[in-house]
């Protein structure tokens, strides 16, 4: 909280070079490609950072294998390559995984025709992951016994990629790194109303927390906000070529439903894909696609029905899910750019490409549309747009994304094996502390190793059922800007996407968590979650 204030408090009293809008995966990749090569940067949110879209994805980085149906080689080509630089790049993180497919009998193209396309897209990632394979319907059993195969024609298995922890957190380290490099970041601050006034820009903000004003000021405003993109435009009345329309995207989190940790695919009963998606002892199974108007929305019994419905058809399952097998539920909007009159398009066939429009005059930059996968490429191209309309970038060259350099790595591990740290693992994990901390602090765990030298407690399971140590909930407390408990336990970490919200105020650790997170305000953010528990 302390970090927070002190930010707000220079949010008001310095200049920047940048304003940016939205700290979804876009307004965080251009916070941290910016920073890094030597602007000035602002970042505000008036929710929590990843607080809508980008902390309700598939936790997925693909290249885009269905698009090759609509004969997008080139998008499919350039997120191939997104992909494969971003495996590179984050190793612990973006991780190669296996997708088991199964078509049905009567699917619109036969399963050979199918598998010819994972091949082509095998051959468009430039061979980077295992080659597919192709799998009669017996194979596909064998693999897996949670498939039904009774209606199945056969199937293939292919390569992708995943987020190991989620996609809040992922966004929340380019975050991270922006602060690293000078950044002045805050969440729960809205950006009211712009003025562009001789030559430079007055934001007026406010403070979601306490409900006091004030005003940011900046020679540029990047415009990251997401599904709200077109609102704000609205308010401060700029003009662009692109607008967005709205796809609903709802995931359901259940109890482990596979034997493999792999992504089963299959498409729904309405055409489109269909997922059930590994997430360490819980599946996430989903996703519906339907059009809404409003960016602001909700889970409805029909979207609960459509996926359960859907994973009970597809799956062998000893009992069908009911919605009292619902742990949690991940919900938001895609937003898809399009060019041109507003809903015109068919929204059906738009990919998740990104376009950004710039009014060069006034310095103001909109992105919209975009993905987790191509994020590498907006904060490079945000970069060159920003020197393009006059912000000086004194470390142009300068590369601002990917793990710290392997002597760093090795430091940590160095000085992680000289107390012992794995031995401390608790006895549920199958993962080594040492790897999940590199993986979800990079440099900042040794931060984390010299609290536990210190105190060998904080090396000790905080919760029960959830992966974290007592000294992570300090470390966040620190260095994470956790303003409401939903910050930590939704996005920070997935704890609220394996256990459920009742269970998760009720059980041990969970008072000290909150003490750890807010001190003497403790019991009233506890007493603010639950009273948002529907």
């Amino acid at each position: 909280m302390i970090l927070r204030e002190t930010n707000i408090s220079k949010l008001a009293n310095q200049e920047f070079d940048v304003l940016i809008l939205g700290a979804g995966i876009n307004g965080a990749v251009a916070a941290a490609s910016l920073s890094r090569k030597g602007a000035k940067v602002a970042l505000i949110d008036k929710g929590d950072f990843a607080g809508h879209t980008s902390s309700n994805s598939s936790n997925l980085a693909w290249g885009g294998i269905k698009y090759l149906e609509n004969h997008e080689y080139f998008l499919v080509n350039k997120l191939c390559k997104s992909r494969n630089h971003l495996m590179r790049s984050y190793p612990s993180t973006v991780r190669e995984i296996r997708f088991l497919t199964t078509l049905q009998k009567g699917f619109r193209f036969p399963a050979w025709f199918v598998y010819a396309g994972t091949v082509l897209y095998w051959l468009m990632g430039r061979f980077f992951t295992q080659r597919p394979n192709f799998l009669s319907s017996n194979e596909i059993k064998a693999l897996e016994p949670a498939i039904d195969v009774s209606n199945a024609q056969g199937g293939f298995e292919y390569s992708d990629a995943f987020l190991h922890d989620n996609d809040a957190r992922f966004v929340y380290n380019f975050i991270r790194s922006s602060m690293d490099n000078g950044a002045i970041v805050a969440n729960y601050v809205s950006g009211e109303d712009s003025e562009f006034k001789n030559g430079a820009w007055t934001t007026k903000a406010k403070d979601q927390e306490t409900g006091s004003t004030f005003t940011i000021k900046s020679k540029a405003i990047i415009n990251a906000c997401g599904p709200m993109v077109d609102k704000y435009n609205s308010t401060v009345e700029q003009t662009t070529e692109h607008n967005h329309l709205f796809s609903k995207g709802v995931h359901l989190i259940v109890d482990k439903l596979t034997k493999v940790d792999k992504v089963l695919a299959f498409f729904a009963s309405d055409g489109r894909l269909f997922f059930v998606i590994p997430m360490g002892q819980k599946t996430c199974i989903g996703t519906t696609d339907n059009q809404v108007e409003n960016p602001i929305t909700d889970v409805t019994e029909d979207d609960r029905d459509f996926i359960l419905n859907n994973a009970n058809a597809l799956l062998d399952l000893d009992k069908p899910l009911t919605r009292d097998d619902i742990i949690s539920e991940r919900w938001g909007v895609r937003p898809l750019a399009i060019k041109g009159g507003k809903g015109k398009a068919d929204w059906v066939q738009l990919s998740r490409k990104h376009a950004i429009d710039v009014n060069k005059e006034q310095k103001y930059i909109s992105i919209f549309g975009g993905k987790l996968t191509d994020c590498i490429n907006v904060g490079e191209e945000v970069a060159q747009i920003a020197q393009d309309v006059g912000i000086e970038l004194k470390q142009a060259e300068s590369i601002w994304y990917g793990e710290s350099a392997a002597s760093i790595k090795r430091e940590f591990e160095y000085r992680a094996k000289l107390i012992d740290l794995d031995s401390m693992t608790p006895s549920y994990s199958s993962e080594k502390l040492t790897t999940r901390l590199w993986r979800r602090y990079d440099i900042h765990a040794l931060q984390i190793l010299d609290e536990i030298q210190r105190d060998p407690t904080q090396a000790e399971q905080l919760m029960e059922n959830a992966e974290y140590i007592r000294a992570e909930l300090h470390y966040a407390a620190r260095r994470e800007m956790i303003t409401r408990l939903e910050d930590f336990l939704r996005r920070r970490s997935k704890i609220e996407m394996v256990l459920r919200k009742k269970d998760i105020v009720s059980t041990a650790g969970i008072d000290e968590a909150c003490d750890i997170l807010f001190g003497d305000k403790a019991a009233q953010k506890k007493q603010e979650y639950i009273d948002n528990i529907q």
